[in-house]
């Protein structure tokens, strides 16, 4: 059966399993390695990367796995759970889940394995900063509990991390580093996760949305540098002029802002007569469907052309914010014209792009310059990866971000877990093939 995901990766599955506890995951991984069968673990598919898409063999989806326990300071989730389902539930018990990928229709299971992060990462991380325990299924049939501060029981080497915020590309690997840093962002690659214990905060008190537009990119820019070191924000959002037409919007540019508590913005540069603000919880969710409105319009769009989606999940120091914004704009319009739109999360330095093609010709053209992109943004310290994965779609671009002996050190550990290499084959690794490691 045909199975794709959000970016419109051409996955299929011979078979898909959907077991209704942990028990039932546990005799499903057993078989296929007995058997010698590729399995991939599907969650809600929403990603855009391929990553829940299978390569053939079986599938095995999540989505019956949906506990959903709300305690004072944390949750105890089944990876089948919606994101949207675990913050409903701490909002109304007084509490706050951080996390906010912009999907909120997303499995944890699917943000544990990508450590996705989302708009509110400005002020509070990423989903590995939220996360204190995990029991994960194994392919040789063991379950194991792991909670943060438990190193893990093997050597492993320290890989550079690029200086940016944000990084989800491979596997984070450090000397004595903590079993559940392993197992989020290893994107369904090592094991099955059945359960994860999430950290909740307090409600924060008063909060204070906007949609602040700008007659200029530039006048976004400085913005943007004056308001990062405000106490309390945890939202700092751009959208380009392009992104705005997309949502009949005419200006050149807007910053989306959330701060909790009293702040102080200096608005020069603004213009505040046509910007909206909010401190009403209905109104900063009208924001988020504003916000969210330009990834469906987006996809809406590549759909009707017939191309796959392009798009980039690229970041890089917080310094080199305007260096790799002009970069990406001047090597885009040379390459595909005004077939782009540039939108995302500017107060982490990590702006997604997305390509439009109407040929062929169009679509290869995309192709190369976001590649080519990719390297202008790992020269500059940066990541290919922040917070989507690399799946398979993008899993070429790990030899940008890491050397071969860097990439070999990640494949010694998934076959510490996976020696046949049968669980998410073509995810993260282009070559699965256990002869070529």
């Amino acid at each position: 059966m045909d199975i794709t995901d959000a970016s419109g990766y051409p996955g299929s599955a011979e078979q898909v399993f959907s077991p209704e506890n942990e028990e039932q995951v546990v005799e499903i991984l057993k078989r296929a390695s007995s058997e010698n069968v590729p399995i991939t673990v599907m969650g809600a598919l929403t990603g855009v990367t391929g990553g829940g898409a299978p390569n053939g063999g079986w599938g095995l989806s999540l989505a019956k796995l949906r506990r959903l326990d709300i305690e004072r300071g944390r949750a105890i989730v089944g990876p089948g759970t919606l994101l949207r389902e675990v913050q409903s539930g701490a909002a109304a018990s007084g509490q706050f889940y951080a996390p906010d990928p912009t999907e909120n229709t997303s499995s944890i299971g699917g943000n544990i394995a990508t450590n996705a992060s989302g708009s509110r990462s400005f002020r509070y991380g990423a989903t590995r900063e939220h996360v204190l325990a995990l029991r994960v299924a194994l392919l040789d049939g063991r379950v194991i509990e792991v909670r943060r501060g438990q190193p893990v029981n093997f050597e492993v080497p320290s890989l550079p991390l690029p200086r940016t915020t944000k990084h989800s590309a491979g596997y984070r690997l450090a000397p004595a580093m903590d079993y559940v840093d392993l197992f989020i962002g290893n994107e369904g690659t090592l094991g099955v996760v059945t359960q994860a214990e999430l950290q909740l905060l307090p409600a924060p008190g008063e909060i204070l949305g906007g949609v602040v537009f700008f007659a200029s990119q530039e006048a976004a820019l400085d913005a943007v540098d004056r308001w990062r070191a405000t106490p309390g924000l945890r939202m700092l959002e751009y959208l380009d002029g392009k992104s705005l037409n997309m949502m009949d919007v005419a200006h050149r540019a807007a910053l989306m802002i959330e701060i909790e508590g009293d702040a102080d913005l200096d608005m020069a540069g603004t213009l505040e007569n046509d910007s909206w603000f909010a401190t009403s919880g209905a109104d900063r969710e009208r924001f988020r469907q504003f916000r969210h409105s330009l990834p469906e319009r987006v996809n809406a769009r590549i759909r009707r052309s017939g191309f796959m989606k392009l798009s980039t999940d690229y970041a890089v120091p917080i310094e080199k914010n305007r260096e790799i914004l002009g970069i990406y704009q001047a090597k885009l319009q040379r390459a595909v014209g005004d077939n782009f739109v540039i939108f995302g999360h500017i107060g982490d330095a990590h702006l997604h792009i997305n390509t439009f093609s109407d040929s062929p010709e169009q679509f290869a053209a995309a192709k190369a310059v976001t590649t080519e992109l990719a390297r202008d943004a790992v020269s500059l310290g940066g990541t290919v990866g922040a917070e989507h994965g690399l799946g398979k779609r993008k899993a070429h671009l790990l030899e940008i971000q890491y050397l071969p002996a860097e990439i070999e050190a990640m494949r010694a550990v998934k076959r510490r877990f996976d020696p046949d290499w049968i669980l998410g084959q073509g995810t993260l690794f282009p070559c699965y093939n256990t002869s070529s490691l």
